[in-house]
């Protein structure tokens, strides 16, 4: 708890610029995704290597969160520098990205390289697209978003994973994430989205 009040109204200050639609926060979430996918598949990275690389860097995520939450200064810092990828709740909250990098690991750990891949595509340009459209021109409102948002997410993994996967799987599984993506989950949706989608295409590959 910041206990200064310079500092806690100069942070307050510095949150209040992250409000919006933020566009940049989008595009990098989108760009972090399709790093990872170019990386594995391109370079040819082995699972272990794959896994060993995401927990490196989720483990350095979390100890520069765990740092700046307990020390107001680096907070302070965080979201000076890192304006353009930072949202208020993660002023006092572990970041979005920390989550992002574990939920990506956490697919890859637990599904086939090929669903985990998936699923992160479908993490990083489904879901800002949907919060992006729904916060700009969502209307109606539909399972705690909006009709609009929803909408865009279901289209995107519809093309994401009908790229990747055969019809019968990739339709059905794009229509159970999204309902996911929807559902009023306790945890980050950077976290659950990669995994849940992974283990859905796991799931219906072995059915259909």
């Amino acid at each position: 708890m910041i206990r200064d009040p310079y500092q806690n109204n100069r942070l307050a200050e510095l949150v209040e610029k992250t409000t919006g639609l933020q566009a940049g926060r989008r595009i990098i979430h989108a760009i972090t995704g399709t790093v990872i996918f170019f990386a594995v598949t391109q370079l040819e990275l082995s699972k272990s290597l794959t896994v060993t690389g995401l927990s490196v860097l989720f483990l350095i995520l979390l100890a520069s969160d765990l740092a700046r939450l307990r020390v107001p200064h680096l907070n302070i810092l965080f979201f000076r520098f890192f304006q353009i990828l930072v949202s208020p709740r993660e002023s006092q909250n572990i970041a979005s990205s920390t989550w992002y990098i574990l939920g990506a690991l956490i697919a890859i750990m637990l599904f086939p390289l090929s669903a985990a891949l998936s699923g992160i595509l479908v993490l990083a340009w489904a879901d800002p697209t949907a919060s992006y459209l729904g916060r700009r021109w969502g209307r109606r409102a539909f399972l705690g978003g909006t009709l609009e948002g929803t909408t865009a997410f279901l289209v995107v993994a519809v093309l994401i994973l009908s790229v990747r996967h055969p019809p019968s799987i990739a339709i059905p599984s794009a229509c159970l994430i999204t309902l996911v993506e929807r559902s009023a989950w306790p945890l980050d949706d950077n976290l659950i989205l990669a995994p849940a989608c992974a283990g859905i295409l796991t799931l219906l590959n072995l059915i259909v």
